[in-house]
């Protein structure tokens, strides 16, 4: 049986931008910290298929489980809702001149990627995720 999810309360986690580069690798940091976005089919949770939990890079916040988890053929990790809908937080991204959403985890605020209303049943979302801004457990 995969760990209680710990998800209450969210508190914000602060730190300082030297403390995010001590703490995490420089892809990670790029795009949890600066919404940088990693090459499309190089991180390996985009093949990953084992059962388990999605946590924040960041800040191990649960975000998603691998029962949501589907092959959207973009070549990041791909989610049709989160673990919890109080984990992640939105905001209009128009960094490509375009109106995108923005996904951010709702506890240290990095960057997770984006999300788009183009997913399958039941929700229609895919949470199109940048693996490098996940870590992940097996149940």
């Amino acid at each position: 049986m995969p760990p209680k999810l710990q998800i209450d309360p969210i508190v914000k986690v602060t730190k300082t931008d030297e403390e995010w580069k001590r703490q995490l690798s420089p892809t990670a940091y790029r795009v949890l910290r600066h919404e940088d976005t990693e090459r499309a089919f190089v991180n390996p949770l985009h093949e990953n298929h084992q059962a388990g939990t999605y946590y924040c890079a960041g800040c191990d916040l649960p975000l998603f489980s691998s029962a949501h988890k589907f092959d959207s053929g973009t070549g990041w990790p791909s989610f049709w809702q989160p673990i919890d809908p109080r984990v992640v937080e939105t905001r209009t991204d128009f960094a490509l001149f375009i109106p995108r959403t923005e996904v951010h985890c709702a506890r240290c605020e990095g960057h997770q990627g984006h999300v788009f209303k183009d997913g399958p049943k039941p929700t229609g979302l895919r949470y199109c995720i940048n693996g490098a801004a996940l870590t992940f457990l097996a149940d």
